[in-house]
């Protein structure tokens, strides 16, 4: 009995550890989402040119991700310590989307890039069936 004892001890030190450092990401994330904000600010109101268009699509995109992380700290603390699955699979879409927008001078390398986003829209809607869902 003791065992089990000192090892739900353990596990409740750990997960407010890792409470503590999720919460410090959270904040740091907070402001790199502050700072992008300033970045896209000042693209937006820089010359018009087709350079500045991709600056500001990239920059919005990164936004999204910034977004999207901060969104699962909060669902990871609403939901009871757990991360859902379909948030991370917001977050590969959103990054592999930035990736084709970044780099899209290999035509095999964007389709590569769609194929692997149609992966993961499948897998969305796998993990959002009602046999797979938890929440």
């Amino acid at each position: 009995m003791a065992g089990s004892k000192r090892a739900m001890m353990i596990s409740v030190i750990m997960q407010r550890i890792m409470n503590v450092f999720l919460l410090g990401l959270a904040a740091i994330l907070t402001l790199f989402l502050g700072r992008e904000t300033y970045h896209l600010a000042l693209v937006l109101f820089m010359s018009n040119t087709e350079s500045s268009s991709y600056l500001l699509i990239e920059g919005i995109v990164i936004y999204f991700l910034y977004f999207e992380f901060i969104a699962l700290i909060i669902k990871y603390f609403s939901s009871g310590y757990h991360f859902p699955l379909r948030y991370f699979i917001y977050i590969g879409i959103t990054a592999i989307i930035r990736l084709i927008i970044v780099d899209h001078e290999s035509p095999y390398d964007t389709l590569v890039y769609a194929l692997a986003i149609l992966v993961l829209v499948v897998t969305l809607f796998l993990a959002n069936s009602e046999r797979l869902r938890r929440e």
